[in-house]
This record gives C-alpha cells, sequence and structure tokens, in this order.
C-alpha cells in the first residue's frame, strides 16, 4: 500500500494551479455529499450502502494515518448523517438534492481542470477519487498553517 505522502503527492501532481485547488474545495464535498445522498437510500436495519462506503473509506483513511483518518471519519459520519436526512424525504427531493449535488460538483471540478490544463487524477489512477476529498482536507490544513512537516514532503517529493 502507498504512503500518505505518495498518494497525495501523486495527486497534487495533478493539481498544482490554485484556481483547480480552488475549485475541488468545492467541487469534491459535493461530490462526496452527492454520494451519501444517493447511496442513503435503501436501508436493511438502518445500514445503507453510504454507511458500508464510508466504513471502508474510514478504514482506508485510518491505515495511512492515524489523525488525519480519524479526521476523515468524522466529515464523512457528517456527510452520510446529512445524506440519511435527505433520503428520508420525498423521492423527488432525495434525487433532486442528490443528482443536482452530483452534477454540480462534478462541473466544478472539470472547469477547475480546464484551468490546469491537465486531466484529473482518478483518470490515470482510480484511487484519486478516494484521495481527493483527503487531499481537499489536507490543503485546507496547510492554508491554516497545520501539518508543514506534511506539506514540506509532499513538496519535497514532487520537486
Amino acid at each position: 500500500m502507498k504512503s500518505l505522502v505518495e498518494h497525495l503527492s501523486q495527486y497534487a501532481a495533478y493539481h498544482r494551479d490554485k484556481r483547480n485547488i480552488a475549485s475541488h474545495f468545492v467541487g469534491i464535498p459535493l461530490i462526496v455529499m452527492a454520494v451519501a445522498v444517493l447511496l442513503s437510500r435503501p436501508q436493511w436495519a438502518g445500514i445503507s450502502p453510504a454507511v458500508l462506503l464510508m466504513v471502508a473509506s474510514a478504514v482506508f483513511y485510518l491505515r495511512l494515518e492515524l489523525c488525519l483518518g480519524v479526521l476523515m471519519t468524522l466529515l464523512l459520519g457528517l456527510s452520510v448523517w446529512l445524506g440519511h436526512t435527505l433520503a428520508a424525504l420525498s423521492t423527488g427531493v432525495w434525487l433532486g438534492w442528490g443528482m443536482g449535488l452530483f452534477v454540480l460538483g462534478w462541473v466544478i471540478q472539470f472547469v477547475g481542470h480546464y484551468y490546469e490544463g491537465r486531466k484529473p487524477a482518478f483518470i490515470d489512477d482510480v484511487t484519486g477519487l478516494i484521495i481527493g476529498p483527503l487531499f481537499v482536507v489536507v490543503e485546507l490544513g496547510f492554508l491554516l498553517g497545520w501539518r508543514e512537516d506534511l506539506q514540506r514532503e509532499i513538496e519535497a517529493r514532487m520537486g
């Protein structure tokens, strides 16, 4: 399994333009929310596909690093809770929110990659789909002065 630094460095190589990174601060959370909403139906004994995906993602993040894994698990849990809340509404409202967030999130992503002049990372490596949300959280942390050690490692690896 790749390390945290390896995953983030590979993903960051596709995201150098500040406009693209800014688009990810909006687009990726919208997509994560959309997936949580859309996968919150059906439920079996209170467990939805969204919960199963959240648990699998949490295990992945926790294996990369405990602190970031806990933070990602909390954020995913919040997304699934909101997803379940919207899924409890009428089918039209549930689908409207889910599909609307999904399409809007991807449009924003592709606009960002237009500025980058490069295809999205997941085209070359499907793990980019799970690293994207982590990248957003870590980049926000970097902007707030958190984890400068990790930022230096990633930048050193990228050259």
